[in-house]
């Protein structure tokens, strides 16, 4: 379970706090345990769960990270003004993808689980996950294409705006 949650939040202190909260929800649900799948199965689900609600929280009161000094320092410098900015626009993005997309991209693309990982993860088919990340992903670059292409508007098509294009009855689409 250690390993679970050292690999979701990747912050040592924040998997201990959560691997804490994760083991006291399942001591107070361990009388609505039903035995469908096995206890492992149902304590990794709480682990995970505790671990989004980490990020979540995290993502609610962001911490910018201390400069970088000494022996340490990146060869080349870097505008981390640009970096910082960079960051919140994405999690701002990621703040406005519906829950049931933003957990799967954030497991499969930001924490690096496998499609097959994510689905055990949060309980769904390996199918739902790849569709909820590409929808996801659609979403988030046609939010986040002018970071790509500063010079030009991000025209990605989304499901929505081929609809909108269309009048009824005029026979386009068909």
């Amino acid at each position: 379970m250690w390993a679970v949650a050292l690999r979701t939040v990747r912050d040592p202190e924040e998997a201990a706090d959560a691997l804490q909260d994760a083991f006291i929800s399942a001591f107070r649900a361990a009388g609505n345990f039903r035995a469908e799948s096995q206890v492992t199965t149902w304590l990794h689900r709480i682990v995970v769960n505790a671990c989004l609600d980490r990020i979540r929280r995290r993502q609610a009161r962001p911490t910018v990270p201390l400069p970088e000094t000494g022996f340490n320092e990146p060869a080349t410098p870097r505008d981390s003004m640009a970096e910082r900015e960079t960051s919140l626009l994405v999690r701002e993005a990621l703040d406005q993808l519906p829950e049931e997309q933003r957990a799967p991209i954030v497991l499969v693309d930001v924490e690096g689980y496998s499609v097959a990982e994510t689905a055990k993860m949060l309980g769904i088919a390996e199918g739902t996950v790849k569709s909820r990340c590409a929808r996801g992903r659609g979403k988030l670059a046609k939010v986040l294409g002018h970071l790509r292409n500063p010079d030009a508007i991000a025209n990605v098509p989304t499901h929505e705006s081929k609809r909108a294009g269309r009048q009824p009855g005029s026979g386009e689409g068909r």
